[in-house]
């Protein structure tokens, strides 16, 4: 036997997975039947508390539906009058059971809206019925001004800031970049080809940088003396200058405590974005030696360089590196997918697949940092000649 509480949680669910269905007009259960337990006799004859009490629930009941009762001639109990079934007719009598009347009848008139301006839109919004139910009336305004401008102008090449539409700026769109892509794909389905977002809108958004600390004093003053350079790749490429050592390390604070070494520049905090220096061409006239983290990830960085710098050193990435340091290790929250890495030399692919198959512990992994400095200018030294700090 079901009670009104009882039901009211069902159709809570049932709203939360079919109201984008509903929305878009899907066949639908309507009418929605549900039933309501109906007991036997015998069953009433065991609980006849719980059975009047259901029974003064749903006749006390008021709401939305239809409530369909009937009548049964019991030998013992004689005649009762049992609701047996509620009937809904629409999602509105749905939506009011669950507590999600305003929610829906937002959504639903901001679906109508948007598909009146935008017919093609009527397949792609439900799967949004968040944001036409939740967005605030202001920010609803501006995401149909900002998608009607990009639209008009789908190759602006205009920064965030240029954006002529009220209200629009960085963080907001920054925050409603799917809400936006998902809209412009149905509207423009060439534009679903790009998976950068920038490109799908025509606009221009901010070139990456890349950190660098230039370790010669030579090297410097060909550069008004700087040390210590941010910048777009294409401007470091510009730069030209004729290192003959290019050190890349992961950890920020690794770069930054680097000291003068002749002829040499050291890249830091890239991670993935390695591929940047890939921009840069006078680094493949170098000796290039990398230093990361000895997890998963860092040995899938390290492939990723290589395939830029195929003659790409590196040190401190090795089985030995790793036990020597076996009490400072942590765990790696999620491992690289590949199974394994093609273009790691031997002694590291035999690192990482000790790391892929556990051998030592659970996702183990040894950070730069935790690498004491000491050892790793001793490692340095012994692959470059000259000491890492500049002694």
């Amino acid at each position: 036997m079901k009670q009104p509480p009882e039901v009211r949680q069902l159709l809570v669910r049932r709203f939360a997975g079919g109201a984008a269905d509903w929305l878009a007009g899907a066949p639908g259960p309507w009418p929605m039947n549900i039933p309501l337990g109906l007991p036997t006799e015998a069953q009433a004859l065991r609980q006849t508390d719980a059975v009047r009490a259901w029974v003064g629930a749903w006749a006390a009941w008021q709401g939305a539906g239809e409530l369909t009762w009937v009548q049964r001639q019991w030998k013992v109990l004689g005649e009762q009058r049992l609701p047996t079934t509620l009937t809904l007719h629409s999602a509105d009598d749905a939506a009011r059971w669950a507590g999600q009347y305003e929610r829906w009848q937002r959504a639903s008139t901001r679906f109508a809206l948007l598909t009146q301006r935008w017919p093609a839109l009527a397949q792609r919004l439900p799967r949004l019925f968040s944001v036409l139910a939740d967005y605030n009336d202001a920010d609803f305004l501006r995401l149909g001004d900002m998608l009607a401008w990009l639209l008009a102008n789908p190759a602006s090449a205009l920064y965030v800031r240029q954006l002529p539409v009220l209200g629009v700026d960085s963080k907001w769109l920054e925050s409603r970049k799917g809400v936006l892509a998902e809209l412009l794909a149905a509207l423009r389905p060439g534009a679903a080809q790009s998976d950068d977002f920038y490109q799908m809108c025509g606009l221009k958004k901010a070139p990456p940088q890349v950190r660098m600390r230039v370790l010669d004093p030579l090297l410097r003053a060909r550069v008004g003396g700087l040390g210590d350079i941010t910048a777009p790749p294409a401007q470091l490429a510009a730069l030209a200058l004729p290192a003959s050592r290019v050190f890349i390390v992961e950890n920020l604070q690794t770069g930054l405590a680097f000291g003068d070494i002749p002829g040499a520049v050291v890249f830091m905090g890239l991670g993935y974005s390695v591929d940047l220096l890939g921009q840069v061409p006078w680094i493949a006239a170098a000796r290039c030696i990398y230093w990361g983290d000895i997890d998963t990830h860092g040995f899938a960085i390290l492939n990723r360089a290589r395939g830029y710098f195929p003659r790409l050193e590196s040190v401190l990435m090795d089985e030995a590196t790793l036990l020597r340091y076996r009490d400072l290790w942590s765990s790696e929250q999620a491992q690289h997918p590949a199974q394994a890495l093609p273009l790691l030399t031997q002694a590291e692919a035999d690192a990482y697949r000790c790391l892929k198959q556990n051998t030592l512990a659970q996702n183990a992994r040894l950070e730069q940092e935790r690498v004491i400095w000491e050892d790793a200018c001793a490692a340095l030294a012994a692959k470059l000649g000259p000491r890492a700090d500049g002694t």
